[in-house]
């Protein structure tokens, strides 16, 4: 990474923000999203998000790439990131994210922030949900970088979009389960599957190529074979997912889960497994799955 200068003063300093794009297309970000986005002096996003944001105009388009940096001393396109023209004239720094480097990406952003520049680390969907906001506040524990200001964009995260496209399945009390086991082990991940399963939460599953089979197997023990089940895959990405045949939803049983491992496609699949109070609704368009709240119906209301 080059060398950024720090501020001459603190009314100089920029801000961190960790922004949710949702499923990253534009029509599914909130309004703040986008602003940040737009605006921001740098912007920190995968390959993929970047072509999301391009959509409509919230990053500029890949032939405003300009020469050198705004300071005149980095060339578009090295390690210190691609440098954009705006249709106003002001230049905008994209760095490109990458798993491995997100280390030093947290490093670089609070250089920047320090220079007095406004950073927007893009992450999918919300960021508070297995996405990017732990590995920046850490990073800036690990630093002691007390001095940066970070704000967290909220976004539309799988489990409610997916949700959405579902009916009303989340109504009641419910969670999400993670089934990476990359920083912890399936022990853990079975114990709250199970907690979750005898309490009576609908759960949502995120990172199913993970095991995915196992889990459904460990919820089967505590509920339930008839219980309606919601496979969905790139929940808002209409025709731009990366999964399958882009954004597909599923309904089935607990039971039958199992069976349906052409609907489970990769790092955008997820998967709603109800409760018992979760049932199947169908009118003249679509199979909705429904969870009451409290299990009230219209004379409640």
């Amino acid at each position: 990474m080059g060398t950024i200068d720090p501020p001459v003063d603190d009314r100089e300093m920029g801000t961190l923000y960790v922004v949710g794009i949702g499923p990253g297309l534009p029509h599914a970000m909130t309004q703040r999203a986008k602003d940040v986005v737009a605006t921001a002096d740098c912007v920190v996003a995968s390959n993929l998000y970047q072509e999301f944001l391009r959509r409509d105009g919230t990053l500029p388009p890949e032939s405003a790439k300009v020469e050198t940096a705004p300071d005149g001393g980095t060339t578009a396109g090295d390690e210190q990131g691609t440098v954009l023209e705006r249709p106003g004239g002001t230049r905008q720094t994209l760095v490109r994210s990458t798993m491995g480097q997100q280390v030093e990406l947290a490093r670089e952003a609070f250089q920047r922030v320090r220079a007095g520049e406004d950073v927007a680390h893009v992450s999918g969907g919300d960021p508070n949900v297995y996405g990017k906001s732990d590995l920046l506040f850490t990073m800036a524990e690990a630093d002691e970088a007390y001095d940066i200001p970070i704000e967290v964009v909220p976004g539309v995260t799988a489990a409610l979009g997916g949700a959405a496209n579902l009916g009303a399945p989340l109504s009641n009390d419910f969670c999400t389960v993670s089934l990476s086991d990359k920083w912890r082990g399936w022990d853990e991940i079975e114990e709250k599957l199970r907690a979750a399963a005898i309490s009576g939460f609908v759960i949502v599953l995120y990172n199913c190529w993970r095991d995915y089979q196992r889990a459904i197997d460990v919820v089967r023990e505590e509920r339930a074979d008839d219980v309606p089940v919601g496979i969905f895959n790139d929940a808002g990405r209409s025709d731009a997912g990366r999964n399958l045949e882009d954004e597909t939803h599923t309904i089935t049983t607990l039971g039958e889960a199992n069976d349906h491992d052409d609907e489970v496609g990769g790092m955008g699949t997820s998967i709603l497994i109800g409760n018992h109070e979760t049932t199947v609704w169908e009118n003249d368009y679509a199979e909705h799955l429904v969870t009451p709240r409290g299990g009230r119906d219209v004379d409640d209301f």
